[in-house]
C-alpha cells in the first residue's frame, strides 16, 4: 500500500464505497478513506489507541516498521495538564514547529509517522466519568493533574493549532454505563447541537479570515450520541440540512451503533459518509454485528487492554473451513492465549502458526513468556506488535469476504461460522 498523492496542498478527505448493498437501508460496505500524504484507510478497518500520543510500548518508529495500522485516535485531554504552580502556562504541543517530515503539530509532537492519519477528540476511549459534569459551555476532562474544564473555544483552538487529519466536535457525554433518563438524554442532545453550530461557524470564519486552503485540512466527524433517534432528531436533521450540502461535514463519529438503521430509515442522507465506531466493542464478535451494520472504521481500546494482560490474540476470520469428510465438530477456539501460562515457558511455537507479524517471525512463546515473567518492557511490545497484526488480518478477511461476488451472504455465513468457533466469552 502506498501513501496517497493527490495534490499535497488539497486536504480535502476522500471516501469512496466500493462495494455495499443496500438491505433495511444499512449493511456491509468495503471502501477507502483517503488523505493527500497518508496512507489510505480500506474499510472496513480500524485504527489504534494512543496514551500520550504513543501508541503504548511501541515507540514511534516501530508504529511504522510492524504495527500494522493506518490511522491513531489522539485525545486532547493526554496534552493540556496545567499544574497548579503554572497555571498560566501553555501547554507545549501548541509550541512544537512543525518540520518537513512533519506537517502538522499533532505529528511532530507525537513524532508519529507521516503516513498514519490522525483522529483528535477531546476525550480518551473509553474516557473517565467526571464527578463534576459538564455545564452548558464546557466538558470536563481528565488530565494528568485531574479534572478541568475544556471550553469549545480551547478546543477549536487546539483544533486549529493541531491540524489534526480528523477532529470530533465537543459531545455532551456522561461517560458511564448506566443510560441517561430522558431529560438528561435531551439535554445532552441541545448542548451538542447547540455546540456544533458553534462549531461549523467558528470553522467558516476562520477559513474566510485567512483565506487559506490549508485552514481547512481538518474533516470533521459529527458525534451521533449514544441514545434514542427520537432524543436527537433535530441535532441529526439539522447536519443533513446545514452542514452535509456545504461540504463542511466529513463523517459520523458512532457512539451506538444500533442507531444506524433510525439514521438509514429518517435521514438517509448521511449514510454515504464515512462511520467512525466510538463504542468500544469488547471482542470480534461485536465488531463483527457492527459491521454488519454498517460501521466503517473502529476504534479499538481493547487491543491495548489484552496486550497489557500478557494476551495474544488467536482467531482468523473468515475461519479455517473444515476437512472434507470430517463429520466431528470444530472444538471451540478461544480468542486469545495466555502467554503467562507454564505450559508456554518451554513452547518453541509462534504466538499463532500463520501469523506472519515481526513477533511471530523472529520469536516463540517461551522467550516472550520469560520477558512477561520478568517484567520486560519488550514482551508487551511483541505482543502489542502481534494483536494488532491480527486484527488487521481479520479486517483483511472481513473485506475479502465482502469483496467477492454475493459478498453480503458469504459474509453473514462466515459470521455464523466464526460465532460457532470462536466463542464469545461471557459477560
Amino acid at each position: 500500500m502506498t501513501v496517497d498523492t493527490h495534490n499535497q496542498d488539497s486536504a480535502a478527505m476522500r471516501f469512496e464505497v466500493f462495494k455495499g448493498a443496500l438491505k433495511d437501508g444499512v449493511a456491509a460496505r468495503v471502501g477507502r478513506i483517503a488523505f493527500a500524504g497518508r496512507l489510505p484507510i480500506d474499510t472496513p478497518n480500524f485504527i489504534g489507541i494512543t496514551s500520550r500520543g504513543t501508541v503504548p510500548h511501541v515507540t514511534p518508529d516501530n508504529v511504522g516498521k510492524h504495527l500494522q495500522t493506518t490511522g491513531a485516535y489522539m485525545a486532547l485531554e493526554d496534552f493540556i495538564e496545567r499544574p497548579q504552580r503554572y497555571s498560566k502556562r501553555t501547554p507545549p504541543i501548541y509550541e512544537s514547529p512543525k518540520t518537513p517530515n512533519n506537517n502538522t503539530r499533532l505529528h511532530s509532537f507525537t513524532a508519529m509517522p507521516q503516513s498514519v492519519t490522525t483522529v483528535l477528540g477531546a476525550r480518551r476511549i473509553p474516557a473517565v466519568s467526571s464527578p463534576a459534569g459538564n455545564t452548558n459551555a464546557s466538558i470536563s476532562v481528565f488530565t494528568s493533574t485531574g479534572f478541568q474544564d475544556l471550553t469549545l473555544k480551547e478546543y477549536l483552538s487546539a483544533v486549529k493549532a493541531l491540524k489534526p487529519d480528523i477532529a470530533i466536535p465537543l459531545a455532551d457525554l456522561t461517560n458511564s454505563a448506566i443510560a441517561p433518563n430522558s431529560k438528561r438524554a435531551l439535554r445532552m442532545a441541545e448542548r451538542t447541537d447547540e455546540w456544533i453550530v458553534e462549531w461549523f461557524a467558528s470553522l467558516s470564519e476562520s477559513a474566510t479570515i485567512t483565506a487559506d486552503a490549508s485552514s481547512r485540512t481538518t474533516a470533521t466527524f459529527a458525534p451521533i450520541l449514544p441514545v434514542s433517534y427520537s432524543m436527537q432528531w433535530e441535532y441529526i436533521s439539522r447536519l443533513a440540512e446545514d452542514y452535509l450540502p456545504t461540504g463542511q461535514l466529513s463523517g459520523l463519529a458512532v457512539h451506538d451503533a444500533d442507531l444506524l438503521p433510525d439514521l438509514a430509515e429518517h435521514c438517509a442522507a448521511l449514510l454515504p459518509l464515512p462511520r467512525l465506531s466510538l463504542s468500544n466493542p469488547p471482542t470480534p464478535h461485536h465488531i463483527l454485528r457492527q459491521i454488519a451494520l454498517g460501521i466503517d472504521v473502529f476504534a479499538l481500546p481493547f487491543l491495548n487492554t489484552i496486550s497489557d494482560a500478557g494476551l495474544a490474540l488467536s482467531f482468523t476470520f473468515p475461519p479455517p473451513p473444515t476437512s472434507p469428510g470430517e463429520t466431528s465438530p470444530t472444538p471451540p477456539q478461544p480468542l486469545a492465549i495466555d502467554l503467562s501460562a507454564a505450559p508456554h515457558a518451554t513452547s518453541l511455537l509462534p504466538l499463532t502458526p500463520t501469523c506472519p507479524c515481526y513477533a511471530c517471525r523472529t520469536h516463540h512463546r517461551a522467550y516472550i513468556h520469560h520477558l512477561l515473567a520478568a517484567r520486560e518492557m519488550l514482551g508487551w511490545t511483541l505482543l502489542q506488535v502481534h494483536n494488532h497484526a491480527v486484527m488487521a488480518s481479520f479486517f483483511a478477511g472481513v473485506r475479502a469476504v465482502l469483496g467477492q461476488q454475493g459478498g453480503e451472504e458469504k459474509f453473514a455465513e462466515a459470521v455464523r461460522a466464526f460465532g460457532a468457533i470462536v466463542r464469545d466469552p461471557p459477560n
